[in-house]
């Protein structure tokens, strides 16, 4: 046949999160029923790169754009191709898919596949249709006639065979398809009537179809994994089968400035900037502004989100929104509805993990390089549990490109521990050698006072910036973070991708850090967050470092919220510490000498932060920039809530597209950009350099 033809070419092929998109040869051979790859055209006679068996393999058209497609073959194996426009496109695609219906029906033909599941419209006319008569539980089930099939008997079949796994393989593909065409038979329903295609029964099912088949797509994962590893038999004792997240290496996290890998967003954030100023982006408005602390006052907000009750309301409305996306699908391109918001920006969320102080000052004055890690290593640990704002899983505003939040924090010198943990005030008058002194004489405060700065430094891809310091204890910490959301069924994975630094300067010592993965589970009944994935501390002067593991609870048992860690020296190779419990509870940390501590994070105290009013704030400042939202919220008027939320995002989107046609540049405030990094522009160890230089030129 002609659509049988061996074809050849290059097709871009997408190889990680780091390298990116390159140029590969790829040849299909129709006869062996393969899709080869080679580096080029002129190594096509050497081995190839990259081979997948096109038997019992699905090929997908993206819908990102029209140029890209997938190859996803039975062993699990996936190939993401980018031609060069859609025609070419289209003809791979239609080869692909004919040379592996070709051999995946040679196949069937020698094990023939179970008999599939039908699914069927009942007649909409019916008097059992759930818009007549409605019983709880009973609208889905009556509407829809569902077959079931049985497994042939006779056959036992005690290892997993590869052709089985094919099986398998189109079988899912059958389900993958009446998945959808039960979704268009939902949604082909007229929009009023006694059933709709709104209908909360329908919607349900949609949701609740997509998890499935997201279920099954796991538990296919796993036989893969079984048969790969040539596991026989039942798994060993003990084991748990994890959910099935996505895995990124800390190591080959996105770096700021390769934004051109990612697509563009569409739901951009907006900004309420004054539209005077709006042409002049680099003007004396985005000059950096010294904020004194005297003006700020203790913060008496106190928005805890534990309030179902707009979910519970607009359920359909989420329904509706989980019917619509699909898995892996990131949230950056999506509108979320308003009433899922907190109550704050995210760059106030990145405050509110230093809301203990008192922990983070102490680090400081640790008497040696170990104690001081085991103290940085308790300070993170506990950051997490005040972030979040009650139990109930929530999103923060989307911070707009220019936006800033700051705020500081007192504390009084006696509640901070120093050498051997005891709590004092006293500190030789070396530690504070480096710093110029008070000119005009005036009495030291008996409290510490740590400053707090964020600023949202890019839109594509959407990049934070924020930097704490605590002048009195020469300290400071400095991170760039890209909140990255994907859409995974019944839950939203959030990958923190970026770097901080806490600088010791009085002990020379940098300590780099990252951020763990957040999920929020159960998103149709009662949210609820975890975090998940391993991070490193790692300082390199003195060659301590921590590993830190946050444990998504297990598919089958296993507890919420764990997390291990323990902290090694390097060079001698030894584990000074362990760290085991509950990141939102209790911890427990054993030392070398066999000494145990434990840390309730419950019974830890807050010290509330200190925020400017909101008349003295900039217009660009978090909390007056969103008032009007917040204030609604607060109402639950989440209609006046979302109309206000539009109008920023129009604003937004009326800026960004003048500077694209005036080709005028974003300027930062606060934050510069540094190699991958972003950095503050008047970090705490630049200004101690400049003093300790300006005192060595006046002696």
């Amino acid at each position: 046949s002609d659509h049988m033809e061996n074809i050849c070419g290059y097709l871009m092929k997408y190889t990680n999160l780091v390298t990116g998109w390159q140029y590969r040869y790829f040849v299909l051979n129709n006869d062996a029923g393969l899709l080869e790859y080679f580096v080029n055209e002129q190594s096509r006679h050497l081995k190839p790169r990259g081979t997948l068996q096109l038997a019992g393999a699905v090929i997908s058209p993206s819908d990102e754009d029209s140029h890209t497609f997938t190859v996803n073959a039975a062993s699990g194996e996936q190939y993401k191709l980018r031609a060069t426009d859609a025609k070419e496109r289209q003809h791979w695609v239609s080869r692909l898919q004919i040379c592996t219906q070709h051999h995946t029906e040679a196949i069937g033909k020698n094990n023939p596949p179970l008999k599939s599941r039908s699914f069927s419209l009942a007649s909409q006319g019916s008097a059992n249709s759930p818009g007549v008569q409605r019983r709880p539980s009973q609208n889905a089930v009556s509407f829809f006639n569902v077959g079931h099939h049985r497994l042939p008997t006779g056959k036992r079949v005690p290892i997993m065979q590869p052709d089985h796994l094919v099986d398998v393989r189109e079988m899912m593909s059958q389900a993958e398809g009446q998945q959808r065409d039960l979704i268009r038979s939902i949604e082909c329903l007229p929009a009023s009537g006694h059933l709709t295609s709104l209908d909360q029964d329908l919607l349900m099912l949609k949701a609740t179809s997509m998890a499935t088949m997201n279920c099954l797509n796991d538990c296919f994962h796993i036989l893969q994994l079984q048969h790969a590893s040539q596991q026989k038999g039942s798994l060993p004792a003990g084991t748990t089968i994890s959910w099935l997240e996505p895995k990124i290496s800390l190591a080959n996290h996105f770096k700021n400035g390769a934004a051109q890998n990612f697509p563009a967003e569409i739901n951009k954030p907006a900004s309420v900037r004054e539209e005077q100023s709006i042409a002049e982006p680099c003007q004396l408005t985005r000059e950096p502004e010294e904020i004194n602390p005297d003006e700020e006052l203790e913060d008496i907000c106190d928005d805890k989100e534990d309030d179902l009750g707009a979910v519970e309301e607009q359920r359909s409305v989420i329904l509706h929104l989980l019917s619509q996306l699909k898995l892996g699908m990131d949230l950056t391109r999506v509108v979320l509805p308003t009433f899922i918001l907190e109550k704050r920006s995210l760059l106030e969320m990145y405050a509110d993990f230093m809301s203990h102080p008192d922990l983070f000052i102490a680090i400081a004055n640790g008497s040696s390089p170990e104690e001081r890690m085991i103290r940085f290593v308790e300070y993170y640990l506990t950051s997490f549990h005040e972030g979040r704002k009650g139990a109930i899983a929530k999103k923060p505003y989307n911070p707009i490109i220019g936006e800033t939040f700051h705020c500081s924090w007192r504390m009084p010198k006696s509640n901070v521990a120093t050498d051997g943990g005891n709590n004092s005030s006293a500190h030789s008058p070396s530690e504070q050698g480096t710093l110029p002194k008070d000119p005009q004489g005036q009495a030291e405060p008996d409290y510490y006072t740590v400053k707090f700065v964020a600023e949202q430094v890019s839109h594509h891809p959407p990049v934070s910036g924020f930097y704490a310091e605590c002048v009195e204890r020469n300290m400071c910490v400095n991170a760039h973070v890209w909140t990255k959301s994907k859409f995974l069924g019944m839950s939203i994975g959030v990958t923190m991708v970026g770097e901080g630094v806490l600088h010791l300067l009085e002990h020379g010592e940098e300590y780099t850090f990252s951020l763990p993965c957040a999920y929020a589970r159960s998103i149709l009944t009662v949210p609820w967050v975890e975090l998940g994935g391993k991070v490193n501390i790692n300082c390199a002067k003195t060659g301590y470092s921590a590993s830190i593991n946050f444990h998504t609870k297990p598919f089958y048992g296993g507890k919420l919220h764990r997390v291990t860690g323990e902290v090694k020296q390097n060079m001698m190779n030894t584990v000074v510490c362990r760290v085991q419990g509950e990141w939102n509870s209790v911890l427990e940390f054993t030392y070398s000498s066999g000494e145990t501590k434990y840390v309730d994070l419950t019974k830890l105290s807050v010290t509330r932060k200190r925020v400017r009013p909101l008349e003295k704030q900039g217009p660009f400042e978090s909390r007056r920039l969103w008032q009007h939202v917040t204030e609604s919220l607060r109402d639950g008027d989440i209609d006046k809530a979302t109309e206000h939320k539009r109008a920023l995002e129009e604003r937004q989107r009326n800026e960004e597209r003048l500077r694209a046609e005036t080709e005028t540049p974003w300027c930062t405030k606060y934050f510069l950009k540094d190699g991958d990094g972003w950095v503050y522009h008047k970090p705490l160890w630049k200004t101690v350099s400049a003093a300790q230089t300006q005192q060595t030129d006046s002696n």
